[in-house]
C-alpha cells in the first residue's frame, strides 16, 4: 500500500465503485418515474381515442387519420426507447438491441409524419404550430446525431446522444406534467402558456442533461489528473497531457 492509500481512507477505487453505485441508483429511481409517467400517458391516450366519435376526437376528429398515425408511431418509440436502456438487452443480446433501435427510428419517423400532417392542417396559431414542429425536429436532430455517432463506432457519444433522443420522445409526457403543474396554466393566458410549454417540454430536460454530463465530464477528468499526480513519486514531474 502506497503512502497516499494509507493516508486516504477512501481510495480512488473505492470512491469510484461508490459513485457508480450511486450513479445507478439515481438513474433506475428517474427511469421508474419515467415508466410509471409513460404507462399513465398510454393508458389515457388508449382510453381517450378508442371511442371512434366526435365528442372524443374533438378537432382532431376530421383529422384522426394524421392523428393515428403520430401516435401509433409515437407510442412504439416511447417502449422500444425504454427497452434500449435495458443492460440485459444492450449488452447480452447487441443483435436485438440493434433491431431494436431501427424499429425506433422507424416508429419516430412514422410518428413525424403524423406529426408534420397535423401540423399543415391545424387550426391552432402559428405559435403553437411553430412549436409542436420545434418538438418534431429536435427529435430528429437528436436521432440524427445518435445513428450518425454508431456509425462510426462512437458508443459512447451515440449513447449521449440517443439518451436525449428518448427525451424528446417524452416531451409530450413532459407537456402534460406541465400543464398539471397548480396554477401554471394561470400564469398568462393559454395561448401564450401552451406554445411556451411545447417549448419547454423538451428544451428544458436536454439543457438540464446536456449540463450535467458537461458537470461529470470535468469532475472524472479532474479526479483523473489527481489520481496521476497522486500516483506520481515525489521529485518527478509528471508527463504533459497530450492534446
Amino acid at each position: 500500500m502506497t503512502p497516499t492509500e494509507m493516508a486516504d481512507p477512501n481510495p480512488p477505487s473505492v470512491s469510484r465503485s461508490g459513485s457508480r453505485h450511486l450513479r445507478s441508483a439515481a438513474w433506475g429511481a428517474i427511469w421508474l418515474l419515467v415508466a410509471i409517467a409513460a404507462g399513465e400517458f398510454l393508458s389515457l391516450a388508449y382510453q381517450k381515442y378508442t371511442h371512434l366519435d366526435a365528442g372524443s376526437y374533438g378537432m382532431f376528429w376530421t383529422r384522426r387519420e394524421w392523428l393515428w398515425t403520430h401516435i401509433g408511431g409515437g407510442l412504439l418509440t416511447i417502449v422500444l426507447g425504454a427497452l434500449q436502456f435495458l443492460p440485459q438487452i444492450r449488452c447480452g443480446y447487441p443483435r436485438l438491441h440493434r433491431w431494436i433501435g431501427r424499429s425506433f427510428l422507424l416508429g419516430m419517423l412514422v410518428a413525424c409524419v403524423g406529426a408534420v400532417g397535423l401540423i399543415l392542417t391545424s387550426p391552432a396559431p402559428h405559435a403553437i404550430r411553430i412549436a409542436f414542429g420545434a418538438t418534431a425536429l429536435a427529435w430528429l436532430v437528436t436521432a440524427f446525431m445518435g445513428y450518425t455517432a454508431i456509425r462510426r463506432g462512437q458508443v459512447t457519444l451515440h449513447r449521449r446522444w440517443m439518451i436525449a433522443c428518448y427525451l424528446a420522445t417524452l416531451a409530450p409526457i413532459t407537456f402534460r406534467a406541465l400543464i398539471r403543474i397548480p396554477g401554471m396554466m394561470e400564469i398568462a393566458p393559454p395561448m401564450t402558456m401552451i406554445p411556451t410549454l411545447l417549448w419547454l417540454s423538451w428544451a428544458a430536460p436536454l439543457l438540464v442533461y446536456g449540463v450535467g454530463c458537461f458537470m461529470i465530464r470535468t469532475r472524472c477528468a479532474a479526479a483523473m489528473r489527481h489520481e496521476r499526480r497522486s500516483d506520481t513519486p515525489t521529485g518527478v514531474t509528471p508527463a504533459p497531457e497530450s492534446a
